[in-house]
């Protein structure tokens, strides 16, 4: 096992081995120093870790989605698993066996998008989408969905502002940029490593111009 520090990560995709697990491209990281790694730490009360995997399960199982370029801080914990079995709408919390499967409320699946940087302690609740390039503060409880490009902070998280000026963002995700092929984003990787929309957009279609006149 390698010496654990804080300038090193784990790669997602080489050790994701939940099924409920989907992690998109080769670039999303966790910063493990001060855990025992992605899915042990991370990752709480989701059916398909070494243990319950092998349980036959009494309910839809939500699904946690990750996508490409995502940065997640050290300590982070995701939080699966629904309502965990407590309902706040009965007079008792307790979970009592008798009833685990009318006490158990799915919250849906979880969704991080392309590029989301997810702070340091930060903590993300059940059937949570959070949007494209979106930032969570460190030691911040997001409880609702976080918009693409958006920075959020607080417990419960609120919104803070707009990396970018609306009509900026808005441009960014037609770009579609976390779904270009490897080659094209390696060669505007400058252009995305700055602020400039206008440089960056005729950046992309000189590439594809060139592309196209060598077809």
């Amino acid at each position: 096992m390698k010496e654990k520090h804080w300038s090193r990560t784990q790669l997602l995709h080489e050790v994701v081995t939940n099924p409920n697990i989907t992690v998109k491209g080769t670039h999303s990281y966790y910063s493990d120093c001060w855990g025992d790694g992605f899915e042990a730490s991370v990752v709480r009360y989701l059916h398909g870790d070494e243990i319950s995997r092998q349980w036959d399960p009494k309910w839809p199982i939500d699904k946690l989605y990750i996508g490409d370029y995502v940065c997640i801080a050290a300590e982070v914990i995701i939080l699966m698993g629904g309502n965990h079995t407590h309902r706040s709408d009965w007079f008792c919390l307790y979970p009592f066996m008798d009833f685990i499967e009318e006490a158990y409320v799915g919250k849906g699946d979880t969704c991080i998008h392309d590029g989301a940087w997810l702070g340091m302690r930060s903590m993300i609740m059940p059937g949570v989408t959070i949007g494209e390039g979106a930032v969570i503060a460190a030691n911040s409880v997001v409880t609702k969905d976080v918009e693409p490009y958006s920075i959020v902070a607080g417990t419960p998280a609120k919104f803070v502002k707009y990396r970018f000026e609306p009509s900026v963002i808005d441009e960014l995700v037609s770009m579609n940029i976390y779904n270009w092929p490897s080659e094209k984003f390696e060669a505007l990787k400058r252009h995305l490593c700055s602020s400039d929309i206008l440089k960056l957009k005729l950046a992309a279609e000189a590439y594809d111009t060139k592309v196209i006149s060598r077809e």
